[in-house]
């Protein structure tokens, strides 16, 4: 059975690409949690090596050892710097990706059983209203304000940030970045009913000069056109 071990690597290994992967991240925000992630990979790697190798000398002879060395220096002492560390790099990851006043562009995300309702700017900073696709500019930081209709959602686009929930009677917000146009994967995170495995949709990102048609006014019929 060992000798099929190594061929479950690269099947582990293929779950960390696709739309629905953070660890293919398209924009600054998933980057520094896609980092977050393997800084935290790295420390419970190295725990588990102390506990392995403390667990492999078990097995030997009896020796002589200093228990202050093993409890206070290993199990306390490198357990402590490493969870320490690591909580330091989650505050600083999570506080340069908090939203900021700083002109960001501002869309709507309205969540209900089961689909999402958008509203983001069009052509002139006009709102446009849209069901199932949300679309945002590349290369500029977006604000998005997430909100629910019936119970608990959580707007999720996992190349571009992380989580937030929507919850009814309250506006939460939650910032991101687009580095190359595209269409990305975006889902309800939070089990909200029969319905909630097909709560999906679309992030379109575009560049700022080329406006998506469905940003675009609808040109008035002419007279005439139906008779």
């Amino acid at each position: 059975m060992k000798r099929f071990a190594p061929l479950a690597v690269p099947l582990l290994l293929a779950g960390c690409d696709g739309p629905a992967s953070t660890l293919a991240p398209a924009g600054p925000v998933a980057a520094e949690i896609a980092w977050l992630w393997w800084a935290m990979l790295a420390g419970a790697a190295a725990i588990s090596l102390l506990v392995g190798v403390m667990i492999a000398m078990s097995f030997g002879p009896p020796r002589e050892t200093s228990t202050r060395r093993w409890t206070h220096g290993w199990g306390l002492g490198f357990s402590l710097v490493v969870l320490t560390t690591l909580l330091g790099a989650g505050l600083w990851v999570g506080e340069r990706i908090l939203p900021r006043d700083d002109g960001a562009v501002e869309v709507r995300a309205h969540a209900f059983m089961w689909g999402w309702h958008f509203t983001q700017p069009g052509e002139g900073d006009n709102m446009v209203e849209t069901d199932g696709t949300l679309y945002v500019p590349v290369g500029q930081p977006i604000d998005v304000i997430v909100t629910a209709e019936d119970v608990i959602h959580s707007f999720w686009v996992p190349q571009l940030a992380g989580k937030m929930d929507a919850i009814p009677g309250r506006e939460n917000v939650m910032r991101f970045q687009v580095d190359s146009p595209g269409t990305y994967r975006g889902l309800c995170a939070e089990f909200c009913g029969l319905g909630h495995a097909g709560m999906l949709f679309d992030l379109v990102a575009y560049e700022p000069g080329d406006l998506p048609e469905a940003l675009l006014p609808n040109e008035p019929a002419e007279e005439g056109a139906n008779d």
